[in-house]
This record gives C-alpha cells, structure tokens and sequence, in this order.
C-alpha cells in the first residue's frame, strides 16, 4: 500500500509578516515621538534607542526607518513636538483667548496648577532640561523656548504700561516664579499655592516705587 503524503504544516512566518505589516501601518511618527517622550521621562535619553522603542510598540527596527532616517531624526522631531505643544501652541491659545493683559497675566500664573496636564508638562520639561545640559541640539531648543515664554511675557507688561527695561525683568521674574512652581508642586497645600499665585500676580503689577523698600532714615544710628 503506498504511503499517503506527508502534509507539511503551514508557516507561520507569513502570519507574523502580515500582523507586523498591519502594525506597522498603523504606527505613525507621533506613536514614535509619544513613545521615545516617554522613555525619556521615564528612563532618561540614553534609553532613548530604536531597539528599546521597538519592543515597546511590538515591531521590528526596520519599521522605525518608515518614519525617520535615524535615531538623531527622531531626537530632533522629539524636541520640535515639544517645542510645538509646550510653546507656540500654547502662546498662541494664551493670547488669543483673552485680551486683557490683566487676564493674560493671570491665566500665566496658573499654568503651573493645572492638573495632570500641567504634571505631565512638568515631567517632560524636567527630562529635556536634564538632557539639555548634555547635549548642543537639546540645549539650543530650550533656549528656543525659554525666549519665546520670556517674550510672550514681556509683550504682557509692556500692554500693562511697563517700560521696555522693566516688562523684561518682570518678564524674567514671573517666568521664573512658573518654572519655580511646577519644579516645587508639592510645596505647601493648595490654600499656600493660591495665596503664592495671588501675592505674585499683585505683585508683578504693581509699579516699582510701590514695592521699593523705603530707604533708611539718614539720623538713624546703630543700636
């Protein structure tokens, strides 16, 4: 009797190629630059690899070259999604969406208190100023960044009727006071945050001969 064939078992390989593929097309460059975001809060830059980001959205390395010529293209599309999301947008909506330079001033202020969204912020903030102090192209976006806050800022005291010299300090000093806040969020319960925010934005309006201190009697001796 002859021996009936032997039925090879289909390859599984195919399979895998097609849930890659269809993985693949439905990565974009932002699931990348959300996912390297991440890592870089998370982990620091050095994790910051094709191999590390691969793994975590579930595809090989060759899909990272879809999007991107290499890990310093992706770096580099990192810092201008930040730059984007962190500064322009935000100054943009800021001042379009009060007129009211006392109103900017005050919406300003508060960034820094503005839930998970302003937590999250922070924490992206934090690890690109970390990574800044090492490396050229981050260092050069954050000081992109930093000029473009200080003068949406100054633009706001100077609507206020400061003099160009004085909107840059005041600019540098409340700017200063934001960073200060979503670096330090957990100082002091929220009644002490309000009452931070409220005696800055005070103030930051109020002309300088008001909050100059008084100069000392010129009879007054020691003791």
């Amino acid at each position: 009797m002859p021996t009936p064939p032997v039925r090879s078992l289909p390859s599984r390989k195919p399979r895998r190629a097609a849930a890659e593929a269809d993985t693949r097309a439905t990565l974009t460059p932002e699931t990348w630059i959300e996912a390297a975001t991440e890592v870089l809060v998370d982990q620091g830059i050095d994790h910051v690899r094709v191999d590390v980001l691969a793994t975590q959205l579930g595809v090989t390395r060759g899909s990272f070259y879809w999007h991107f010529r290499d890990r310093e293209d992706l770096l580099r599309r990192v810092l201008q999604a930040w730059r984007d999301r962190a500064t322009v947008a935000l100054t943009r909506r800021l001042e379009s969406a009060l007129r009211d330079p006392r109103e900017q001033l005050r919406d300003a202020a508060s960034l820094p208190f503005r839930g998970r969204a302003a937590a999250k912020a922070a924490r992206i903030e934090l690890a690109i100023r970390a990574w800044a102090r090492r490396d050229e192209m981050a260092r050069a976006a954050v000081d992109e960044a930093d000029a473009a806050r200080l003068a949406h800022h100054e633009r706001i005291f100077a609507a206020l009727g400061f003099a160009p010299a004085e909107a840059r300090a005041r600019a540098f000093l409340m700017y200063g006071y934001e960073v200060a806040e979503s670096l330090l969020h957990r100082q002091g319960s929220a009644a002490e945050r309000d009452a931070r925010r409220a005696l800055v934005e005070r103030l930051m309006q109020t002309p300088s001969k008001a909050v100059a201190p008084s100069a000392p009697s010129a009879h007054a001796g020691p003791g």
